[in-house]
């Protein structure tokens, strides 16, 4: 523990002592992290502190991410020192700082993602500012899982997340969007009067055809993500598929051939959505002709 100290707490000095220290600081914050125990996480807990705020990136980044792994061997510690060190980190100056933070306070708001509405404005923030796609894939799911806790969060994700729908070339993001639109439109569908805002039938429209072209795509894993969106994206708008006219439906029951299982049964599972009056018989007869494939 004191040779680690040591090391913690010799990054500053004389410019050349300071240089070295900075890198011998960044050697034991990857020791640290990897040999983490309870007691350490206790006693190094001060001087890891210390050097999120440390006048050279290159230590606040190692510091912040070696914080996750201290508040998971001692959890009093994300209660103690939170506010005073990741929650002023999405403000600094480095991009690179700020995509750390963000990363630890995703990984933390799993198990219960109230304890950090209150960084709803900060993250929002990010999701209209940032360029980093990495970093916004991480913003876009923290501000989803966020939504179930503060239902007025929805609408006002809205607009920004058919932007980055409409701009962005990275498929990951690209479905984040549109899975996190999916999470939002449940809570948007009624105003207090009993009307639908003017901008949920375009954003509906928007998530169709993106996930469309999810389903489209060569890549089976790409495949499979368009027929989850869908299936969340019936959780709200039941009806989408039956009244899509844009050949959805037909595409769907193409993947019921699909050589890939798990395609089959996500595409199986949308077949309910696909059903009217009008196609049921038609339906049947397709679902029949797949059983002796099944």
């Amino acid at each position: 523990t004191n040779l680690l100290q040591k090391e913690l707490r010799g990054s500053g000095g004389g410019a050349a002592a300071a240089a070295q220290g900075v890198y011998g600081a960044g050697l034991a914050i990857n020791c640290i992290s990897n040999i983490i125990t309870p007691e350490l996480a206790r006693d190094l807990l001060p001087d890891v502190v210390q050097l999120t705020s440390h006048r050279n990136p290159y230590l606040r980044k190692k510091a912040i991410l070696c914080l996750f792994k201290l508040f998971v061997q001692y959890p009093q510690a994300l209660r103690l020192t939170f506010n005073q060190t990741l929650q002023p980190c999405l403000q600094d100056a480095n991009p690179a700082v700020v995509s750390c933070a963000v990363n630890v306070i995703t990984e933390l708001s799993d198990k219960n993602p109230k304890n950090y509405l209150h960084l709803a404005p900060a993250f929002f923030e990010l999701l209209t500012g940032s360029s980093n796609n990495w970093m916004l894939i991480k913003v876009v799911k923290l501000l989803g899982s966020l939504v179930p806790e503060e239902p007025r969060l929805a609408r006002k994700l809205l607009e920004p997340l058919a932007q980055i729908v409409k701009t962005t070339q990275a498929k990951s993001l690209l479905y984040e969007a549109v899975h996190t639109i999916t999470l939002c439109l449940p809570y948007c569908r009624r105003k207090s009067d009993g009307s639908m805002p003017a901008i949920v039938p375009e954003i509906v429209q928007l998530s169709v055809q993106t996930l469309k072209s999810l389903v489209e795509e060569k890549d089976q894993n790409l495949k499979y993500l368009g027929l989850v969106g869908f299936a969340s994206l019936m959780t709200s708008h039941p009806k989408v598929l039956s009244n899509s006219s844009d050949g959805t439906r037909p595409l769907i029951l193409a993947c019921l051939s699909d050589q890939d299982v798990t395609i089959r049964t996500r595409a199986l599972d949308l077949l309910g959505g696909l059903a009217t009056r009008k196609n049921l018989t038609e339906l049947i007869g397709q679902l029949l002709q797949h059983v002796p494939l099944a």
